[in-house]
């Protein structure tokens, strides 16, 4: 099974409601946020990419500046949401690196909110590594070694 990336610009991919149907489903509203963010202000994005499967909408994540003070510049990773039907296949990991490449030589830090342990537990086997203290749950460097894990 291939997934297939394609950069999202000013509208979301064909696919997206029913992508979002199903995050709501799951108990996940960032994907309404995702929608209306890029609908008022799509400049905050540095990068949102689609993943497809079978030319099926599986996942979408996005990029924007962190919104918390940082001692050097950080992009938050953002509205990442795999469809079920797709999880466990690699795309939210596609979607990641295709994220994580954008960053490289833009920032020093990526950082994420991990909403559930199943999260944490995705964050921490591509290379990020757990915080304290800090207004995101995980950060990676933005470096090869991590684009590697």
């Amino acid at each position: 099974m291939t997934v297939t990336l394609e950069r999202v610009s000013s509208r979301l991919p064909h696919g997206f409601e029913d992508l979002k149907a199903d995050a709501r489903a799951d108990g996940h509203r960032h994907l309404v946020r995702l929608a209306a963010e890029l609908e008022q202000s799509p400049t905050i994005f540095h990068a949102i990419f689609a993943g497809y499967v079978d030319g099926r909408l599986a996942g979408i994540g996005a990029m924007t500046d962190e919104p918390a003070l940082t001692l050097g510049s950080a992009w938050r990773m953002r509205r990442l949401y795999v469809h079920r039907d797709f999880r466990r296949l690699g795309v939210a990991r596609t979607i990641v690196m295709a994220l994580l490449q954008e960053a490289i030589g833009n920032v020093s830090t990526v950082t994420v909110h991990a909403g559930n342990d199943g999260a944490s537990q995705f964050w921490e086997a591509i290379g990020f590594r757990s915080v304290a203290g800090k207004a995101w749950s995980h950060e990676g460097p933005t470096s090869g070694a991590i684009l590697c894990a």
